[in-house]
């Protein structure tokens, strides 16, 4: 590993109009490489200069470029990450923590990201580039049962009580650790913090109430590694 670990790194992410980077799981790696102190490159692309590139190999990012290796799927990389840079933080210290790390995200996504993306779609369409607007609406009414974005997410409001009793287990846990990886963050945070970040970054509806106590543990892993998450341009998540 040694002669690849010294290349650089391409990170290629998602951008929406306004050049944000939006996708929960380039999120997720973004703080993976922050965790792990190691310097990237990001190349921006939109919905459909995605599967342009090497080749038509892939279809969605992120997609991380390291020397001749070249892979996708967050999970993919972030083991990636731990066998080509053992010197520096690991984001999986044992067998178990990384089995762990993976039910937990399983877990999100069914009963979270979800449940969000009936809400957010919509938004999320209408920030993306004007190019790739088209291919996103195909693309995601396609599983809709015929719905467009607007009929599927009409009655979005009503979801959100299923979206915040969902986070019950989040909360218990945060009631006693400052991250869900315990005293300091590890992949399960970001893993929820990438969620929480998509739908703050093209969100047009607010996610949480008021006073829900995930706002502070929102506040550190926004405040992370120099504040990575720290967008003045993205939604508010609370009401």
């Amino acid at each position: 590993m040694t002669v690849s670990a010294e290349a650089k790194l391409r990170l290629y992410e998602l951008t929406l109009a306004d050049g944000r980077s939006a996708s929960p799981f380039v999120w997720r790696v973004r703080y993976a490489l922050a965790h792990k102190g190691i310097p990237f490159e990001t190349v921006y692309l939109g919905f459909t200069e995605i599967p342009r590139m090497f080749g038509g190999k892939f279809k969605t990012v992120p997609i991380l470029e390291h020397g001749e290796t070249v892979l996708a799927e967050s999970w993919d990389i972030a083991e990636y990450l731990d066998r080509a840079f053992p010197g520096q933080p690991l984001l999986f210290k044992t067998p178990a923590e990384l089995a762990l790390v993976r039910f937990i995200d399983a877990w999100f996504m069914n009963e979270v990201m979800r449940k969000m993306f009936r809400v957010y779609v919509k938004d999320v369409h209408d920030a993306a580039r004007p190019e790739d607007q088209p291919y996103f609406r195909e693309s995601r009414e396609k599983n809709m049962k015929g719905k467009t974005l607007e009929t599927f997410t009409a009655d979005r409001v009503s979801y959100l009580p299923a979206i915040r009793t969902s986070l019950a287990p989040l909360r218990t846990h945060l009631q006693k650790s400052a991250f869900l990886g315990g005293s300091a963050p590890n992949f399960a945070d970001y893993i929820a913090l990438g969620g929480f970040y998509w739908a703050a970054s093209a969100g047009t509806l607010p996610l949480l109430e008021r006073d829900d106590s995930l706002r502070d543990w929102l506040a550190r892993g926004f405040d992370l590694y120099g504040g990575i998450a720290r967008d003045p341009g993205i939604e508010p998540l609370f009401e």
